[in-house]
């Protein structure tokens, strides 16, 4: 018998698999490692035979099999996605392979031993750990291990180790209920139409287009519940694991050890750990971000992709898969329902999906008032109007869609900007670090006393980010809590902000994403309509979504509560419809602008940037691509090449296709980027193939 193998290496010009006899007991999905040239790699098998092209003295035994593999149909699905993105099949099955190199090391736990004294010398992050074990018991050490043996040196907390692993902690923030609550009547209607769904042997996409607050977490948590007991399992994917903490543990909460957790903040053991019990059936259910989709779950018949509409579930490294699009494919060759959530769908899942509508707030509470406040002639960050209505609440979100203290400096006298050295843009203000830094490639350096072309001390510093918003609003007496991706530790701010008995939570597009806060009465969005001025089709999509997301959490009390939205641009259609929320006026209106300019969901985008350390040979490789994907009759518009900034050093060109057939599209896409890389001429230059880039 002989094995096909892919060996699991990142050679793009290296076309598998590659032929070996099988040992015994060796299936489609078996991990083996093989001899490979003078390396010895792992590699997966993707099909038997019995014959082979190969000569019978060449052919070459594995050096052993591996004790972990991986289930058979979701090699097909690695497979499918590396077509799909025009990837390799080898980085295609390394999303679905086990976690490797996790040997069994200790694992502890925590739990307090004493109250802190007065004499105690304490961090603040020693003192919010000591706060969240007096409030959730004994915990897992994880990545706060260091942090607790100082702590156990004080004599304030006890380290035991155990023998199992587990990351579900219960330090969610929001309370915890294992008992359901009673549902509403759209609730009960979405439901029934769901366990309908899932009844059947090739259900239906469904699309759950609920208000903020409508209580879909619940349907999704009864599906569950409806899919297990059918002899099921289920997936639930949410954007960000260490943004909606809520939805984690309503799961835990409901399914116990049935539960399991994949995401990027786990340690190797523990992803090994977890991926074992998904893999043996231990667990049923599986949550997490975008590469919880590839959990090796068998019988799955129910994929949840909850808050659809964000774009974390586009993945940036090779291959760059659409989580939601490889859930679709799962979804279909599984047999199980795909439901998709959100208060703003995409207009893709708009227009392909069943909707189920859910249309008030279970609290029984009206959508709060939405009020936008012309900014035009104002030049402080926030509007005098902004500043009365935070220091009358009690608890606020602020949302500003950038971060650091000020978006760059330059000097006065002679116009020298601050620059990033690796990448053609500016340096961004951290003034609380004493740094400027490059937000695309990580570059930083001290900030500037005087210009360094002319000596001046005259340095300026340009617009507000989330840090400088910061300490404006603590200026004015407001108890503020950051959240942006500056900040280490988002579920301590957010366990902060909930504890508070008054505050101001601000931050970047992170405050918007799933947090429910009965007590937040007052939501602002500062600089609405900054993501207007972006260069990209989905930049209405955007601003609509952020300030309707932003909209929704707010007033989910019995105080109810309003919104603010500063804007230059108080009557973009986007912003209009969000005031309004008018979801529905909002998607018709952008599909038909989208229908007449031919941009998704009526074509497929595929994106090429060629890198080189040189500009010249950057561009002569997309060049190349444009003549070989018009020559070969590419079915759609090609356009380009043409420049890209430069990135970490690289210099850029870059085209796109629009194409009206997605497949015929991507295979010409495929096939060219194969043809051209392999020219030596272009040695040197790097290849990037993004589908439906974001």
């Amino acid at each position: 018998m002989i094995a096909r193998v892919e060996p699991l290496t990142t050679a793009r010009a290296l076309r598998g698999p590659f032929d070996y006899l099988a040992p015994d007991g060796v299936v489609v999905g078996s991990l083996l490692r093989v001899p490979f040239g003078r390396q010895e790699l792992t590699g997966v098998v993707v099909g038997l035979s019995e014959t082979t092209e190969v000569p019978a003295e060449k052919l070459v035994t594995p050096k052993r099999v591996l004790p972990q593999s991986v289930p058979a149909e979701m090699v097909a699905l690695a497979t499918w996605v590396a077509a799909e993105y025009c990837s390799t099949t080898a980085r295609g099955l390394s999303l679905v392979t086990p976690p490797g190199g996790a040997a069994a090391r200790p694992v502890f736990w925590a739990e307090l031993r004493r109250a802190p004294a007065e004499g105690d010398r304490l961090t603040d992050r020693q003192r919010t750990l000591l706060d969240d074990l007096a409030r959730t018991g004994p915990r897992a050490a994880g990545t706060d291990l260091p942090a607790l043996r100082r702590l156990e040196g004080k004599g304030l907390v006890a380290l035991h180790q155990r023998a199992r692993r587990t990351t579900l902690t219960h330090d969610a923030v929001g309370a915890r209920t294992t008992t359901p609550p009673p549902l509403t009547g759209e609730q009960t209607a979405a439901l029934a139409e769901i366990e309908t769904a899932l009844a059947q042997d090739h259900p239906e996409r469904l699309l759950l287009h609920g208000v903020t607050g409508s209580g879909k977490t619940e349907v999704y948590l009864r599906a569950a519940a409806t899919a297990l007991a059918r002899g099921r399992t289920a997936i639930i994917l949410v954007p960000e694991i260490a943004l909606t903490p809520q939805i984690v543990t309503r799961f835990v909460d409901r399914f116990g050890d049935t539960v399991a957790v994949l995401h990027s903040k786990l340690t190797a053991a523990e992803r090994r750990d977890e991926w074992h019990r998904l893999r043996t059936g231990e667990a049923r259910v599986c949550v997490g971000p975008r590469s919880a989709v590839f959990a090796p779950l068998d019988g799955v018949g129910l994929i949840v992709v909850d808050e659809e509409h964000d774009p974390s579930y586009k993945h940036e490294g090779d291959p760059r898969y659409d989580a939601r699009r490889v859930a679709a494919k799962r979804a279909q060759d599984a047999g199980a329902l795909l439901l998709c959530g959100s208060a703003t769908p995409r207009p893709e899942s708009y227009r392909a999906l069943r909707r189920l509508r859910l249309s008030r707030r279970v609290d029984g509470q009206h959508p709060p008032p939405v009020r936008t406040i012309d900014m035009r002639g104002t030049e402080t960050a926030l509007h005098p109007d902004t500043v009365d209505a935070l220091a009358a609440s009690r608890k606020s979100i602020v949302l500003l869609n950038r971060r650091g203290w000020s978006n760059f400096v330059d000097c006065r006298t002679c116009g020298h900007a601050w620059m990033c050295p690796n990448c053609d843009v500016a340096l961004v203000l951290h003034r609380a670090g004493g740094y400027l830094a490059c937000h695309h490639c990580g570059h930083r350096e001290r900030v500037p006393q005087r210009c360094t072309e002319c000596g001046s001390m005259s340095v300026a510093r340009h617009g507000t980010g989330t840090e400088q918003l910061e300490h404006d609003l603590e200026q004015i007496g407001l108890p503020t809590f950051r959240l942006d991706a500056d900040v280490r530790d988002p579920g301590a701010a957010l366990r902060a902000f909930e504890r508070a008995d008054r505050g101001v939570l601000v931050g970047t597009q992170m405050v918007a994403k799933g947090h429910d806060f009965p007590d937040v009465t007052l939501g602002v969005v500062v600089d609405a309509d900054a993501t207007l001025r972006f260069p990209d089709f989905r930049a209405e999509e955007r601003t609509f979504a952020l300030v309707a997301q932003l909209a929704g959490r707010a007033g989910r009390g019995e105080a109810g509560g309003k919104v603010l939205v500063q804007t230059l641009a108080p009557d973009a259609p986007s912003i209009a419809a969000a005031v309004h929320h008018d979801a529905d006026g909002f998607l018709a209106g952008e599909l038909a602008r989208r229908e007449a300019l031919r941009y998704p969901p009526f074509a497929t985008l595929i994106k090429f940037v060629c890198s080189a350390e040189q500009a010249a040979p950057a561009m002569a490789a997309a060049t190349a691509l444009a003549e070989h994907l018009r020559s070969s009759g590419v079915p759609g518009d090609v356009l380009g090449p043409a420049p890209l900034f430069r990135l970490r050093e690289r210099e850029r060109a870059q085209l796109i296709v629009k194409a009206a057939e997605r497949r015929p599209a991507v295979v010409a896409a495929g096939a060219a980027v194969a043809t051209v890389a392999a020219d030596k001429a272009h040695k040197g230059v790097a290849f990037s193939v993004d589908v439906d880039p974001q």
